[in-house]
Parts: structure tokens; C-alpha cells; sequence
């Protein structure tokens, strides 16, 4: 068992740790449509996405049909843009909205993979 002090490190270092923040994509191989979402912490919100598609329950109807047409492989995953940031805990949606908004700017087969 751990002790407190491994605890209070343990939850002092997850404090502090310093995601990846930025816009995700999902890029259908077939069609090219992409998908892109904020995310501030990018690793946890393909796995949020990944599951709600897997099981069915993602509210973007139309990359749900193509989830269930191509599966995951028919899909390419990617940071579309990173964001810098200094404080971890600070609010950061914001920039995040603006760096998405950039993104789909740049990609007309882009669009917001939740409104």
C-alpha cells in the first residue's frame, strides 16, 4: 500500500502534469470528411471519442454512420493544432475555440465534430 506521502506526491505531480491541449481530428479515409474537436488533454479525448463511437452513442450523427460504415481504420486520427499554454490549470477553452475555428478555416471539408 502506498503511504501518504507517495499519495500527496502522487497527487501533487498529476496537479501539475502539463497535457497536450489542442484541436483533435478524425479524418474519414474514404469520404475526407473531417471532424474536429477542443480538447485539453488530447490523448483522453480520442479515447472519449473512441468509445462513444464504439458503442454507438456519439451525438455527431453523421461521423457515427461513417464509424459504423469504415470502423476505426477507416479513420485517421491527428492533432490538428497544438496549443502553448503556461498554467495547466487555468480556463483554456477559449483559445481553444479560436485555434479550432483556425483550423476549420483551413480545411473546407472540416467541420466541428460537436456544436
Amino acid at each position: 500500500m502506498m503511504d501518504k506521502a507517495q499519495k500527496k506526491a502522487l497527487a501533487e505531480e498529476w496537479k501539475n502534469r502539463r497535457p497536450e491541449m489542442g484541436v483533435i481530428s478524425l479524418r474519414c479515409r474514404e469520404t475526407g470528411e473531417a471532424f474536429l474537436g477542443t480538447a485539453t488533454d488530447t490523448k483522453a479525448g480520442f479515447n472519449s471519442i473512441r468509445a462513444k463511437l464504439s458503442s454507438g452513442l456519439h451525438p455527431n450523427k453523421r461521423l457515427q454512420e461513417l464509424w459504423k460504415q469504415h470502423g476505426e481504420a477507416g479513420f485517421e486520427f491527428s492533432v490538428a493544432a497544438v496549443l502553448e499554454y503556461d498554467d495547466p490549470l487555468e480556463d483554456h477553452r477559449e483559445e481553444l475555440e479560436t485555434l479550432r475555428e483556425i483550423c476549420l478555416a483551413e480545411d473546407s471539408k472540416a467541420v466541428k465534430i460537436w456544436k
